[in-house]
């Protein structure tokens, strides 16, 4: 992050995110509808989504997928500091071993979650000794963020979910994303292991969602802060793992999106510079830094909220019941986003979040340009809810979501449940229109 040509990159971040707060991203219209199927279907705002291509086995009658909690293949073994982790080293939206995020960063020792937390938001927003410049997000401070609830597994307590998030800016128009998860396995001294996943997005326009830009950035500026806390072993403050995650590169960014990005986006994410035809790979080394956490963040009891309102306007692929790849919908209206929870004396953390939606829903034919309305509109509720807690001991994660559209014809619906608690059977099912 030394570099000159770095440098001059991140300094031009100033112009780019007031360019992004002011009007988003520029795009075509008719071009995004027709390149966006792939993402919008990874997004978790709308997952499950459409399950039409799960096997017949999964919903054999009404849809319906459950899950139990069984370990996922692929476990790694990571070694550092006479301990060892074993863990699948990527994230999920449940437990079926399906990655969503690859896992770069191991917290080693004192790493209770609520401790990094705490040590991540003493902090204040001045990373200019580090390379990067005092401009948004890299002049901003930690803060809770709100976010999809994720999975990781790691032997010993078994599945965890992401009780804590963190983020680098706010929701919209970039930031830095981190989830956390314990995991309760011992490290050498009376520690334990703590895993993180942490990426850089862009809010993608007229939507709730983000498009992940960078794995490796998002991953600089945790362990710069974390040098910068100085909680790390003076010794050894941190290691990089053998490669444990798919490398060169893992997931890509839809070429109307990439396209829509400042160059000085583009050259800080690693990637070509000009208009690209086609998917652009995130770059991934696979490996994750090791950071030996040695000091103590002191805690800073009290309570925290957020609560802010995103407006769709977007032509998306049919989030429910989709009757194949040309079935798409223009969706509009609010969205609303509320978080809230608080930090004990003792280091419980609990927290939850409401995210609820009454959106109207046009059925476009997407092969004119720009898609025109080809139906009679509707509307559809979008309702989320998550709780979660965490102490030394425990931690436990709960999150429900729901998109229902009433038609004259029958109710469309996607539906699902997420639970996972440290000493309690975990379970995960999801429920569609027939």
């Amino acid at each position: 992050m030394h570099g000159r040509k770095t440098r001059k990159t991140l300094c031009g971040l100033a112009i780019l995110t007031a360019a992004l707060f002011a009007s988003g991203c520029s795009m075509d219209e008719a071009k995004f509808a027709q390149t966006m199927a792939p993402l919008m279907q990874e997004l978790r705002l709308w997952q499950p989504g459409d399950m039409s291509q799960w096997p017949a086995s999964a919903h054999p009658a009404r849809g319906v997928l459950t899950q139990s909690g069984a370990a996922p293949s692929g476990v790694v073994h990571v070694a550092f500091g006479g301990g060892a982790l074993d863990l699948w080293p990527y994230t999920g939206a449940s437990m079926d071993g399906n990655p969503s995020d690859p896992v770069n960063l191991l917290f080693a020792g004192n790493t209770d979650p609520a401790r990094i937390r705490a040590a991540l938001l003493a902090l204040d927003g001045d990373r200019t000794k580090f390379g990067f410049p005092a401009a948004y997000p890299f002049n901003a401070r930690w803060s809770d963020a709100v976010g999809d609830v994720q999975t990781s597994y790691s032997t010993g307590e078994g599945w965890q979910a992401s009780v804590i998030q963190l983020q680098l800016g706010v929701y919209q128009p970039v930031r830095a994303h981190l989830r956390l998860f314990r995991t309760g396995s011992p490290f050498p001294g009376g520690g334990t292991w703590t895993v993180g996943g942490a990426h850089f997005e862009v809010l993608i326009p007229g939507t709730a969602d983000h498009q992940v830009l960078s794995w490796e950035l998002a991953r600089q500026l945790v362990l710069t802060d974390m040098i910068r806390s100085g909680l790390l072993d003076p010794a050894t403050p941190y290691a990089m793992s053998d490669v444990i995650t798919l490398a060169p590169s893992f997931r890509t960014i839809p070429d109307v999106i990439y396209n829509g990005l400042p160059e000085e986006l583009k050259a800080l994410t690693g990637g070509p510079s000009g208009t690209v035809s086609g998917p652009v790979p995130i770059g991934n080394d696979g490996r994750a830094a090791i950071l030996h956490v040695t000091g103590n963040a002191p805690l800073q009891p009290g309570p925290f909220s957020q609560s802010f309102t995103l407006t769709y306007d977007q032509v998306i692929p049919k989030p429910l019941c989709s009757a194949g790849p040309l079935d798409w919908v223009h969706v509009a209206g609010p969205v609303e986003l509320d978080r809230v929870g608080t930090l004990d004396a003792t280091g419980r953390y609990q927290y939850n979040t409401r995210i609820a939606g009454h959106l109207t829903i046009t059925p476009v034919d997407v092969t004119a340009n720009p898609p025109a309305p080809s139906g009679a509109s509707y509307k559809a509720e979008v309702g989320d809810m998550q709780e979660g807690a965490l102490d030394g001991r425990s931690s436990w994660g709960l999150a429900e979501s729901k998109r229902i559209a009433p038609q004259k014809g029958g109710t469309e619906f996607v539906m699902t449940y997420l639970k996972i608690a440290s000493n309690a059977p975990d379970s995960y099912r999801a429920s569609r229109c027939p």
